[in-house]
């Protein structure tokens, strides 16, 4: 299964729906990602694609300083799960692959 791409989540959190864009790519054999949001760039970290369910770890400092913890299911082009910071709740992540524009010949 391929999570390469441009994904565009939405985080339901306490203080609201977060929308923020991650992507993801395959170099090497391995998984790479940054996500985008909030004015900032962040690295992920600890990516990992154990058949449909992927998991990766960032940290934020816009809103607040926190560690993310992300736990997905992938299917196709769109991906189901939670983040989690810290001692707070879960919050429910939803997420699609944006497509490739087309061409008009």
């Amino acid at each position: 299964m391929s999570v390469d791409g441009t994904w565009n989540l939405s985080i339901s959190t306490p203080i609201g729906k977060i929308k923020p864009v991650v992507e993801l790519r395959e170099q090497d054999g391995a998984l790479t990602g940054v996500a985008s949001g909030a004015g900032e760039d962040v690295p992920l970290t600890d990516i990992s694609l154990d058949g449909d369910r992927l998991t990766w770890r960032q940290a934020i400092t816009k809103p607040m300083r926190l560690n993310l913890a992300f736990d997905v299911t992938v299917d196709g082009d769109t991906l189901r799960g939670t983040s989690k910071a810290g001692r707070l709740p879960s919050s429910t992540v939803t997420g699609e692959r944006r497509t490739a524009p087309e061409h008009q010949a």
